[in-house]
């Protein structure tokens, strides 16, 4: 039975680090910092399995334009406990405090390529995309990013609309597929484009990536980064004509991206 909860004392802060450092194997976040971030408007809730902490996801107040917002930096799995529906549960629970303490806008970021971050960010939460940020962090040297610029998605979830509180759902038949993913000899899926994106004018589209990013930058280092460089230019020009991402549908070999213009979703106007 897994239970979350806001946290908020030092020694819950402590039992999140150590977390921390398991899951990603780099040095972690002081405890004086995320202590002082959510005695200042962040919000760290915690997933426990009984009294075992196997989940977190951690955010502290931002501000952009004269407004605030939620800054959404880690959610964190214990690998025992993932593929399990807990990273739905953490958000749902932080949706909710910070509603309660008056934002109404939360922003995170997630690598493009992988679909299970995807897939749980824009298909089981309603959150949306429009901003494409290259090498975001820089030159990390953690096993998930080293090796290629760390590009992000950055999601935008519009806590109090009705596209994310009635989880609305928006019609993306015969979206147009701008991209395929042929195998090669090796197995591993290639980039193949089906139609050049400079007149974008179809109602939706759809942009395939591969299924296991990590198991392709195993295989082939120069197959990931001409995923990376090439899916970037179609993630930014799809982003400048005006269209978000709303989904990720999951098949056995790929993950698909569903585009639709951002101005059809009801973001309650923000």
């Amino acid at each position: 039975m897994i239970q979350c909860k806001e946290l908020k004392t030092m020694a819950e802060m402590e039992q999140m680090q150590e977390l921390e450092g398991r899951i990603w194997g780099m040095a972690t976040i002081p405890t004086h910092q995320t202590l002082t971030a959510v005695k200042n408007g962040g919000i760290m809730v915690g997933a426990y399995a009984d009294d075992q902490l196997v989940g977190f996801s951690y955010g502290f107040a931002g501000f952009d334009n004269g407004k605030s917002y939620l800054c959404s930096h880690m959610l964190g799995m214990d690998q025992a406990y993932r593929s399990q529906g807990i990273g739905k549960m953490l958000k749902q629970k932080q949706r909710e405090i910070a509603i309660r303490k008056g934002y109404d806008m939360m922003k995170w970021t997630y690598d493009p390529l992988e679909t299970r971050n995807a897939y749980l960010n824009l298909t089981k939460l309603n959150g949306m995309c429009n901003t494409y940020i290259e090498n975001c962090y820089g030159n990390m040297q953690d096993g998930f990013n080293k090796g290629l610029p760390s590009d992000r998605f950055e999601i935008h979830w519009h806590l109090k609309s009705p596209y994310v509180g009635e989880q609305q759902s928006v019609n993306t038949e015969n979206a147009t597929t701008l991209n395929t993913l042929p195998f090669n000899q090796e197995g591993l899926p290639v980039f193949t484009k089906e139609k050049e994106p400079f007149e974008l004018t179809e109602y939706s589209y759809s942009v395939r990536v591969p299924k296991d990013f990590q198991g392709l930058k195993a295989a082939s280092q120069e197959l990931a980064m001409d995923w990376r460089l090439k899916t970037r230019e179609l993630f930014q020009n799809l982003f400048e004509a005006g269209y978000a991402a709303i989904r990720l549908a999951p098949y056995e070999n790929y993950g698909e991206y569903i585009f639709v213009k951002k101005d059809i979703l009801d973001l309650g106007g923000k």
